[in-house]
């Protein structure tokens, strides 16, 4: 039975919590203290260091060799089921639909996998279950948080890739082309294929009929080329946006003599998307928060500039004008901007262009029929060849990644640790602890600054926002509930597993989603709203599992 001095005990673990929280919030929102652009040195300052460090702390601080077995177990086959059931809904609602319709189950498998799985461990978990079940739960979180870090959050960007890379072989390569391609080379200055920065895809046919795609950085291209001295580029601040820079073209081009052949070597006219850095995930992004002091983080619309694209059959430094077989005497262009949405048809009508990768454009409906029934052709590289191209833009996010290190390192420094008791330096050891002790606090204190940069607490609408929150709240502690007893937990772990799964939404899948452009609005509300109805929805499970 749960007592008020229980209750009490909790209160204090997660009041001060809040309140860092709620200051926070007050001081944007309502007395104007912060900018957004001092919000944005706060949220790089945690994202970078005290998260990080806070990571650290605990994981090199928590016993390798004592982990309990049965608990990880239990947390990852309540994952693996989760992700086997939204695999088995996409392939059997996906079966009579098209290429298009398949990968929007795709995103549903990514976005319900989130949603249900990946809490907000590190910061929540252990403060309420230390202060719920007792500090024992402290090494049960950590071994979680390790996993998430390593393994889970690592599948997740390994998803968004793979997602990313479909997206443009589908717009690019569209038909039975994509079959041919038998190798990916990526320069090195291409970190992800989500799209924040333009890139574009160059083809060449060898001999045996069979293609190399090459992807680079469209911003790249225009300095490289030789007409970079006749087009001024000229970077300027936007005030609106810290540490951006936006590339504009001062100088117009000439026009072609020829109307469907260019023989110059390569011409790129292209803006460089609003991203401070070469990959969303680099730095800011890395944790939670990206820097970004404007109003709302969501249905911006950062559209880049069409450019003239290589063809695969064309002859080598020659750029063809192409003929869409959906829009005859459209021009086929590469627009370059986030999502990777690749190529698109457009003519001389209309277009109504949405939020990264849900751009839309209004063709009639003959022209969007004839087009679906290409689409329903499209085949995609070997396995092999895409494993590789994921796997390459993989390892360089999670090389700039701060808490990968600070997970690996943590888990190195445990081994080594309680292996051979060696201690810690005090020097060192003071030095993260400094650091470390205002985590937390400035995590939270993180959250609230994003809160009030925010216009609406529920960016998705209630309906979807009332579906996430069941998905969180409920259907999550129910999977776990039923993997723990399966593996055989049992008492005090049992319950410290099903209110660990009722933990609000954690902040790194929102992060990722807001990167590849894929529902950020449901995960922020995950965020935001998630850590309102949080506590008293995981006060409720303690009181009804201490019955």
């Amino acid at each position: 039975m749960i007592t008020w001095e229980d209750f009490y005990t909790v209160m204090c673990a997660m009041v001060p919590l809040y309140f860092a929280m709620f200051v926070a919030y007050g001081s944007v929102k309502w007395w104007k203290i912060f900018t957004p652009e001092q919000c944005s040195g706060i949220n790089r300052f945690v994202a970078t260091f005290a998260v990080p460090v806070l990571s650290f702390h605990f994981i090199s601080h928590n016993n390798p060799f004592q982990m309990d077995s049965r608990f990880i177990l239990a947390d990852t086959l309540s994952k693996l089921l989760v992700l086997v059931i939204l695999s088995l809904w996409a392939s059997l609602s996906a079966a009579c639909a098209g290429p298009r319709r398949r990968g929007r189950r795709l995103d549903w498998v990514i976005t319900l996998f989130s949603v249900g799985t990946l809490p907000n461990t590190l910061v929540m978990g252990i403060p309420l279950l230390r202060a719920m079940y007792g500090d024992f739960t402290e090494s049960l979180m950590v071994q979680l948080v390790v996993l998430q870090c390593i393994i889970w959050y690592t599948l997740l960007l390994f998803l968004f890739e793979y997602r990313a890379a479909t997206m443009i072989i589908e717009d690019q390569f569209p038909g039975t082309a994509a079959a041919a391609i038998a190798k990916f080379e990526v320069d090195g200055d291409i970190i992800s294929l989500d799209g924040r920065d333009p890139i574009r895809a160059e083809s060449e046919v060898d001999a045996d009929g069979r293609i190399r795609v090459r992807i680079r950085r469209s911003i790249s291209s225009v300095l490289d080329s030789g007409l970079s001295s006749s087009i001024g580029i000229t970077p300027r601040r936007l005030s609106n946006i810290s540490g951006a820079e936006i590339y504009s073209v001062s100088t117009p081009v000439r026009q072609p003599a020829s109307a469907d052949r260019l023989t110059v070597r390569d011409i790129t006219l292209g803006c460089r998307s609003a991203s401070p850095h070469l990959s969303g995930y680099a730095s800011s992004d890395s944790y939670s928060l990206q820097p970004t002091p404007r109003a709302s983080n969501f249905n911006e619309m950062e559209i880049g500039t069409p450019v003239w694209v290589r063809s695969p059959a064309a002859p080598a430094g020659m750029l063809i004008r192409q003929q869409s077989p959906a829009a005859p005497g459209a021009l086929k262009l590469a627009w370059e901007g986030c999502g990777g949405q690749g190529d698109k048809d457009v003519g001389a009508g209309e277009k109504d262009l949405s939020f990264r990768s849900t751009s839309k454009f209004v063709v009639d409906k003959e022209d969007e029929e004839e087009e679906l029934e290409v689409e329903g052709d499209q085949e995609m590289p070997a396995a092999f060849v895409m494993l590789r191209l994921i796997l390459t833009v993989l390892g360089r996010k999670l090389s700039r990644n701060p808490n990968t290190y600070s997970s690996i390192l943590g888990l190195l420094w445990s081994l080594i640790s309680f292996k051979w008791g060696v201690d810690m330096p005090t020097l060192v050891k003071e030095s993260i602890k400094i650091i470390s002790d205002a985590g937390l606090g400035m995590a939270m204190f993180s959250l609230g600054l994003f809160m009030a940069l925010q216009p609406r607490i529920i960016a998705c609408g209630p309906k979807m926002a009332a579906i996430s929150m069941a998905i969180r709240f409920l259907s999550g502690p129910m999977v776990m509930s039923v993997a723990s007893m399966a593996v055989g937990l049992r008492g005090v772990r049992l319950h410290t597993a099903i209110v660990q799964a009722a933990l609000p939404q954690g902040i790194v899948p929102f992060v990722f989603a807001r990167e590849y452009g894929l529902h950020p609005d449901i995960l922020s509300t995950g965020v935001i709203f998630g850590m309102l109805v949080s506590l008293p929805v995981t006060l409720l499970y303690y009181i009804l599992l201490g019955l």
